[in-house]
């Protein structure tokens, strides 16, 4: 593995990356988002979208960063005042806010290039990392993205308590797909005690929320190969004999439980 400097990164493809803010593409995964044109209900907390509009409404956040962004759904819960960032090797955006910019590139291409992620415009206050359900990966762009995040920004991780063995393989066998993102939250609370980490037991398979960043930190990038194999073998098995509510700190989706997850030094500078 190669790393640009201060980034994890896979080795940075060579193509240039064209910005977009109105990409149109087929449906071609079976995930759960990707079941037609119309956008999900956004009201009920009951479901990540839901979460994620409350979120945006709380922290109401100068700058956004999602990685992952599919059909745009998510992008779409945006404040008008938020200046958003959307990175996804294959968007299928037919009609991005405007106040977003989208990067149709791999978010290791994106962190390894600085004309790219200077597309930010300053330290981000929110983050949403819902990119290839691999913990590996999934590791990696915590990593990256806490060295572009104001110290009291939150990253939200999608797809951190999986279902059931099925849905949680590495590979893709069913139409709920969360892969093996919730080693992530196993990682994180082992080897960075520093953050709080919670997930929340929000439909379909969970969102965590990572609070009291510190970008300086480098623990991720010093430990990666050690983390990435020591969380190889660890299995849906495993999680479910040691506990989900345990292992993943798992709460409900009631939204006075989650709300004070969200006032950890809020009052952050530019």
């Amino acid at each position: 593995m190669t790393t640009a400097p201060g980034n994890l990164a896979e080795p940075p493809s060579t193509t240039t990356v064209p910005l977009t803010r109105s990409p149109t593409r087929s449906c071609m995964s079976t995930g759960p988002v990707c079941t037609g044109s119309a956008a999900p209900d956004m009201g009920d907390i009951g479901t990540y979208y839901g979460l994620l509009r409350r979120v945006h409404e709380v922290l109401k956040p100068q700058r956004y960063l999602e990685i992952g962004v599919h059909r745009g759904h998510s992008l779409a819960l945006v404040r008008p005042e938020t200046h958003a960032v959307g990175v996804d090797p294959e968007p299928m955006v037919e009609d991005p806010p405007d106040n977003a910019v989208i990067v149709p590139a791999t978010s290791d291409d994106f962190f390894a290039n600085p004309d790219l992620f200077g597309l930010l415009g300053g330290p981000v206050d929110l983050v949403f990392v819902d990119g290839l359900h691999l913990y590996e990966q999934a590791l990696r762009d915590v990593a990256n993205v806490e060295r572009q995040s104001n110290p009291h920004g939150f990253i939200l991780i999608h797809d951190c308590l999986p279902i059931d063995a099925e849905t949680s393989t590495r590979e893709q066998n069913s139409m709920i797909w969360s892969g093996d993102v919730w080693k992530v939250v196993v990682a994180l609370r082992r080897h960075r005690p520093d953050l709080t980490v919670t997930t929340v037991d929000v439909e379909p398979t969970g969102l965590a929320i990572v609070s009291g960043l510190d970008p300086d930190n480098t623990v991720l990038f010093d430990r990666y190969t050690e983390i990435v194999d020591e969380l190889h073998d660890l299995t849906f098995e495993d999680l479910r004999t040691a506990g989900r509510s345990t292992m993943l700190n798992v709460i409900s989706d009631d939204w006075e439980t989650v709300k004070p997850l969200l006032t950890f030094n809020r009052d952050s500078s530019d």
